[in-house]
């Protein structure tokens, strides 16, 4: 009998390893700051990066470091995301 198993992109992140608090800093000053540079640094050379920051725009993830970008990056980068998707909707109802 064949078994397939399906692996969830977050049991391959590679900040399985890390303390959760590095990637939820409280403010962006001073410790914050170096645990916001260590996380996106453990982002960069994750394997499903991709995957990790899809989730979070998708979800609204407002609280910390999701596939390599801060929070307020990625506020920024969301803001984008939603008008990129909001013109391909009205191009397909267009079309």
């Amino acid at each position: 009998m064949l078994t397939l198993t399906i692996t969830d992109w977050r049991d391959l992140a590679a900040c399985q390893a890390s303390e959760s608090n590095l990637f939820f800093p409280i403010g962006t000053t001073g410790p914050a700051a170096d645990h916001i540079v260590e996380a996106t640094a453990i982002c960069e050379s994750c394997s499903v990066q991709d995957e990790c920051l899809q989730y979070a725009l998708e979800s609204n993830q407002e609280a910390g470091v999701w596939g390599g970008y801060a929070e307020d990056d990625r506020r920024r980068l969301r803001k984008r995301w939603l008008a990129e998707r909001r013109r391909r909707a009205a191009a397909a109802n267009a079309g």
